[in-house]
């Protein structure tokens, strides 16, 4: 699947630069409070690209801004490379957020459009691709930045992207520019179908935005030892390498707007019990069924959105989901950090519960006749606007 190498490249960039923060604050003398900065404009920029730039793609240019987009990360992962002051490391990651947020919703457009009937099966794998190309980071980190250097896992996967610019024009593709496509997606917010899929892709960042923000700082509260931390991360995304693909094909079969909000709701379910359980191995064992559970839910709200999107929108409708969830993530991890700082473990976890419900809920009202409806039976089979040909 040549889209998701390419998804799985981007987003190893990313996981390396959470295994490197303490580098940085131990050899150039960075506070926690401007990592904290360096982290959050990654999220902005992303958010800014995927809401205000994706929709190009949708403009006949999807493989262009796909290439653009690449270009863009190699500019930001060689400044995170070098960069040793706050504002180089700053520009770097801001770079580097721009460049996925423009690649990852023209990836979608095409991988929506190029084989409409895997929609799920494809939007899954993109998803494993994601969350494995994650999970890579942190071990390139471990094996080269000891021997080599901190540059070194910076300029590998900024040389990866490059070599990824090869693999996106080697996919043939044609595209006719959509004149009816807007510049910014805001729009597709009257659809009360799209509007419940944005729902449901906010609870999921939500859920995701406390979990980051608030799984390692418990654990050490709880006087769990280290590994467990690292243990539980790795095994909460395991189950999304291999499942996510099974998990997209199931909103595919049974209908998004059914898988969604029932794996939202079990979601909720085990982030409360994060706030009450005793103990850490007890919360691992949680943990690792919380992942199974998400990695055959959580791509529903991509698949919806392709669903209800209309044809020439696709990329301006994934792009407005990603950055709605990127800031969405964003926000909820300030918020989850102050109820456990002032009230402590289960009103943070609680708090996280009620809102992914209220959304879920939400999601589930808005999607009305959409409720019964499976992809295959939204999706025109002969549209012409797009073709893709190659392994999406």
């Amino acid at each position: 699947m040549s889209l998701g190498v390419i998804t799985a490249v981007i987003a190893s960039g990313y996981g390396v630069m959470f295994t490197v923060l303490d580098d940085y604050r131990d050899r150039f003398g960075i506070s926690e409070s401007r990592l904290g900065m360096i982290v959050g404009i990654g999220f902005l920029a992303s958010f800014l690209a995927q809401v205000f730039l994706a929709p190009l793609a949708d403009r006949g240019h999807a493989r262009a801004i796909v290439v653009v987009g690449l270009l863009v990360n190699f500019c930001g992962l060689v400044t995170l490379a070098f960069g040793q002051t706050t504002a180089v490391l700053l520009l770097g990651r801001f770079v580097m957020g721009i460049g996925l947020g423009l690649a990852f919703p023209a990836i979608r457009r095409l991988v929506i459009l190029g084989d409409p009937q895997r929609l799920g099966d494809n939007l899954g794998l993109l998803l494993a691709a994601d969350v494995a190309g994650f999970a890579v980071g942190p071990l390139l980190s471990a094996l080269v930045v000891g021997p080599i250097g901190l540059p070194a896992p910076f300029l590998m996967i900024a040389g990866a992207s490059l070599l990824s610019i090869f693999i996106i024009l080697r996919i043939t593709v044609e595209e006719r520019p959509e004149v009816e496509s807007s510049k910014l997606a805001f729009d597709l917010l009257k659809n009360k179908p799209y509007a419940a899929a944005v729902c449901m892709g906010v609870a999921v960042f939500v859920m995701i935005g406390t979990f980051d923000a608030l799984w390692v700082v418990m654990l050490d509260d709880l006087n769990a030892s280290e590994w467990i931390a690292n243990v539980g991360i790795t095994l909460f995304v395991l189950p999304m390498i291999f499942l996510a693909e099974r998990g997209g094909r199931l909103a595919q079969q049974i209908g998004p707007f059914k898988v969604g909000p029932a794996g939202l709701v079990l979601g909720a379910v085990y982030m409360l019990m994060y706030g009450l359980l005793p103990s850490a191995l007890v919360m691992l064992a949680v943990g690792i069924l919380h992942g199974f559970t998400d990695s055959l839910t959580v791509s529903s709200s991509a698949v919806a959105v392709g669903m209800v999107t209309p044809e020439h929108r696709h990329a301006g409708g994934q792009g407005l989901l990603g950055g709605v969830q990127t800031l969405s993530a964003g926000a909820i991890a300030v918020v989850a950090g102050f109820l456990y700082e002032t009230y402590g473990r289960f009103p943070a976890y609680a708090v996280c519960s009620i809102v992914m419900l209220i959304l879920a809920a939400t999601a589930f009202l808005l999607s009305g006749s959409h409720r019964s409806e499976t992809p295959s039976e939204e999706v025109d089979l002969n549209a012409p606007s797009t073709a893709v040909t190659g392994h999406a």
